[in-house]
């Protein structure tokens, strides 16, 4: 499932050393190519140069936008252009819910891509409703003490066609999920787990290992959702504990042996209820 450099993400990005976003936005546009028209909040990235048209606007905008986008098109019969909105975390849950929740609800046809990397962090590291429980911010700096939105199971029940959670370490899973997802007609949504070393204090050689880490311990279940019916899409052989996940970050540094088995039990409960679902027709 090979799939071509087509060199539509460009030098002179305005990200982190060891940000996860340019991965993900390459693994995007070399699947979908440059026959897209992109719509963005006020992410990190949004300053990085890509050669395929793109607009933004505040982190509250992004699906209105979006929808501005897919109405245009529909309205000059074009139906060879493919839209795609990015949104962080923080406007996808918070400051963006209601207009991404009626942009689903009408169907518009947009691929909408969460970028999650689980706090606002082009502002500073404040919490979001997508911030894991007890994960340290600049706003909880003793942990986050609800637990993190389940956004990708709120959009599947909205009924839209096509669900999918991915993340650049399986990119051939991410790859097939886009291709996938480009046959449809209307709402898909992807919820990607985009690793921050600025805001999860970790090693910035480390994403893509943490990436991976977060499938292999139960924190991040690769499935998709396509017309209503669940599918596990990796299950690994054997799994690793959460804390080889949390230890390298240090936004857990505060946790002890009791608040990681606690949130190992959280993990364990929340995949059996992903088996539990897996092969079914969920809207039934």
């Amino acid at each position: 499932m090979a799939i071509e450099e087509r060199k539509i993400i460009l030098p002179g990005g305005s990200t982190c050393p060891g940000c996860t976003g340019p991965i993900v936005h390459r693994l995007i546009y070399n699947t979908l190519g440059k026959n897209v028209i992109q719509f963005g909040g006020g992410g990190c990235g949004g300053g990085s140069p890509r050669d395929v048209p793109s607009y933004s606007l505040h982190h509250s905008g992004v699906a209105t936008g979006a929808t501005g986008i897919v109405k245009a098109l529909e309205a000059q019969g074009r139906t060879d252009i493919t839209v795609v909105a990015l949104a962080g975390d923080g406007a996808a849950s918070n400051t963006s819910f209601g207009k991404l929740s009626a942009a689903a609800l009408r169907n518009d046809n947009m691929m909408f891509f969460t970028c999650d990397n689980e706090a606002y962090m082009n502002t500073g590291v404040q919490k979001s409703d997508l911030t894991p429980y007890n994960a340290w911010t600049r706003t909880t700096p003793l942990g986050k003490k609800t637990r993190k939105m389940d956004l990708p199971m709120i959009m599947a029940y909205h009924y839209v066609p096509y669900v999918a959670t991915v993340t650049p370490a399986y990119h051939m899973d991410f790859v097939r999920k886009l291709r996938r997802a480009k046959e449809i007609e209307g709402f898909k949504y992807f919820h990607v787990l985009q690793p921050c070393p600025t805001g999860w204090r970790h090693d910035p050689a480390k994403a893509i290992e943490l990436s991976r880490l977060a499938v292999q311990t139960k924190i991040w279940p690769l499935y998709e959702i396509d017309d209503g019916n669940f599918k596990v899409t990796y299950k690994p052989r054997e799994f690793k504990p959460v804390s080889e996940y949390l230890g390298p970050q240090r936004r857990y540094s505060h946790l002890d042996d009791d608040a990681v088995e606690e949130i190992q039990k959280m993990q364990d409960e929340e995949w059996e209820h992903i088996l539990s679902r897996d092969g079914k027709y969920i809207w039934g």
